[in-house]
């Protein structure tokens, strides 16, 4: 005969296999309808509000489980962001170092708070589900309990109707009812004294799941919003810098181009009087000529005393002879039409220098 196993002996074994026949058989009579069951309302009320408890509470701990997952997942997203900020945050930028503890700052928070919910919420959750387990057993232990005690009962009747009476099996009967019925009323007793006590329990267990994680969460949103306040002036301050080197760049660009026009100007003006033609050749300037212009685009003479000009020609100026036709100031010469601006105390009269169709009419 093979080993069965240690601490258990073939005669237990077999008293095992027994009661488990007598109990599917007693099942089968009493699903039959040829034997009754012992019925208690309000403990399986108790045993539907145990059930339902348990339900609930092991969906509360998946739930939560999956919260403090997710804090991990946004924990280590938000490490990545924040670690990428500063790599890329440059040293000369505003606010590098301050930018450099608030990523610190934010790691730590993230830390807490994951570690605060994992051992104040989930820990406390996770500690009361261990008691069901447990009970769920016994409750099951009952039942089994209850099938053998209307076994017991139904075969220790039987023996009391039949025919003929046999006073030892009926003793033995009763003897075996009356252990039966002791073993199921002493959990049944145990157990509806704790599944109340249970029942109720769960509204505390939840009040202090969902008030520590509320109270973490507070803590958590309010910490981190001052972090992110601090994280909105540093950009803020760093868009400001960033706007001055810009302003102050096109402010350098544009004195630059103003003095070098300035220069452009002064050597153009101060060379001006130095430029002489004679005869449409370079050379000194005759005497009573102020210097020479030169026409930037064609012009067509409309009055008698205009010059018709041609782009590139080249005109000597002179002064009005009578001093009261002067005109101070930078003015206009010429016409409307054809601009010469001239930086001369006086506004003079224009004589031709290049060809003959130059001459105004009046000279001709």
């Amino acid at each position: 005969m093979a080993e069965i196993g240690k601490g258990v002996t073939a005669g237990k074994l077999a008293i095992n296999v027994q009661k488990r026949l007598t109990r599917a058989q007693e099942k089968v009579l009493q699903k039959l309808g040829k034997a009754d069951e012992t019925r208690d309302a309000a403990f399986e009320e108790m045993l539907a509000n145990f059930n339902k408890q348990m339900a609930e509470g092991t969906k509360l701990q998946k739930d939560l489980k999956a919260y403090v997952t997710a804090v991990k997942t946004l924990h280590d997203a938000s490490r990545r962001l924040q670690d990428c900020l500063a790599d890329m945050y440059e040293p000369d930028w505003f606010g590098k170092e301050e930018m450099d503890t608030l990523a610190e700052d934010t790691d730590t928070l993230w830390l807490d708070y994951h570690q605060n919910i994992t051992d104040k919420s989930l820990v406390c959750l996770d500690t009361y589900l261990t008691q069901f387990p447990d009970i769920k057993a016994r409750i099951a232990k009952r039942d089994r309990k209850m099938v053998d005690f209307d076994s017991a009962r139904h075969h220790f009747a039987s023996l009391q109707k039949g025919k003929k009476k046999d006073e030892a099996k009926i003793a033995k009967a009763e003897e075996e009812l009356g252990r039966a019925q002791k073993i199921f009323e002493e959990l049944n007793v145990e157990l509806q004294d704790e599944l109340p006590a249970l029942w109720d329990n769960r509204v505390g267990v939840y009040v202090n799941t969902f008030q520590g994680l509320a109270g973490h969460q507070e803590k958590f949103h309010k910490e981190m919003g001052k972090l992110s306040q601090n994280l909105n002036d540093i950009m803020t301050k760093l868009e400001e810098q960033r706007a001055l080197k810009k302003g102050g760049t096109a402010a350098a660009k544009t004195g630059d181009g103003a003095k070098s026009d300035e220069a452009n100007h002064s050597e153009s003006a101060s060379s001006a009087p130095k430029s002489s033609v004679t005869n449409g050749s370079d050379g000194e300037l005759p005497p009573g000529f102020v210097y020479k212009v030169k026409a930037i685009h064609d012009y067509a003479a409309t009055d008698g005393d205009e010059l018709e000009l041609q782009t590139g020609d080249v005109v000597l100026v002179l002064a009005f002879d009578n001093p009261d036709e002067q005109v101070s100031d930078t003015h206009t010469q010429l016409t409307s039409s054809f601009i010469l601006t001239l930086p001369l105390p006086s506004f003079p009269q224009c004589v031709p220098t290049i060809s003959s169709h130059l001459i105004p009419s009046s000279s001709k």
